[in-house]
């Protein structure tokens, strides 16, 4: 069994990813090459990794041409840890919304610009392209996904999209220039389910972003 930080985030991303295979012991990899989404191209862990085969993890990610990343709540050993994504609930501000910053629901026809502003905001910028195209054929088909694109004046300042996922809604898979943005894309999308679920990193909490909740998910390469 998943960690329920880790089965939010395999339901997320496995209808965006090209490459799906459950593995022996209950691990469940996905791999999409040309996109460099740390979720989208990694082996998911249960709760008791004993049972599952590390070596042909790593060579099923071997044969793809991809690193053997795989993801788990806790330090994994013989591992190099790569990032830490942190998953948690969030609720939107009491405070009055942003004057500057607006946000709006595009088409799935024009994520050139949404890619962008995300990869953007990751510092990754060479990837809006690829994340572009790649997503454009995966939302063709799956219909629980809204992007929304954040803007300043006549300036594009964040991306995030939203799925409708349980209860409420997640947003795994978002970035923002700095922190007002950031907050009109979540409370945004908090309001579209009523509660919200949302991934982070170091360089979010740095902005203020930390839910009172959260579970560390652990990205490392395999040593093998």
């Amino acid at each position: 069994m998943l960690p329920p930080a880790l089965a939010h985030l395999l339901a997320y991303h496995a209808p965006l990813s090209t490459l799906q295979r459950d593995q022996e012991g209950g691990a469940v990899s996905l791999l999409t090459p040309r996109v460099n989404v740390l979720s989208l191209n990694a082996t998911y862990l249960p709760c008791d990794p004993s049972g599952v085969d590390l070596p042909a993890v790593a060579q099923w990610h071997a044969h793809h041409d991809l690193p053997p990343l795989v993801a788990t709540t806790a330090p994994l050993p013989d591992t190099a840890p790569v990032a830490t994504l942190r998953v948690g609930g969030w609720a939107a501000s009491p405070l009055p919304p942003s004057r500057s910053v607006v946000v709006e629901q595009i088409s799935r026809l024009h994520l050139g610009p949404w890619a962008e502003a995300l990869t953007q905001a990751r510092g990754t910028p060479g990837w809006g392209s690829w994340l572009a195209r790649h997503l454009g054929a995966r939302l063709e088909t799956e219909r629980s996904y809204l992007p929304l694109l954040a803007y300043q004046g006549d300036e594009i300042v964040g991306a995030l999209l939203w799925q409708a996922q349980g209860p409420g809604g997640a947003a795994l898979l978002w970035g923002a220039r700095h922190a007002e943005a950031a907050r009109a894309l979540l409370d945004t999308a908090a309001g579209l389910s009523a509660s919200l679920l949302v991934a982070w990193g170091a360089d979010d909490l740095a902005a203020g972003l930390q839910p009172p909740e959260h579970e560390a998910v652990v990205f490392s390469r395999l040593q093998m």
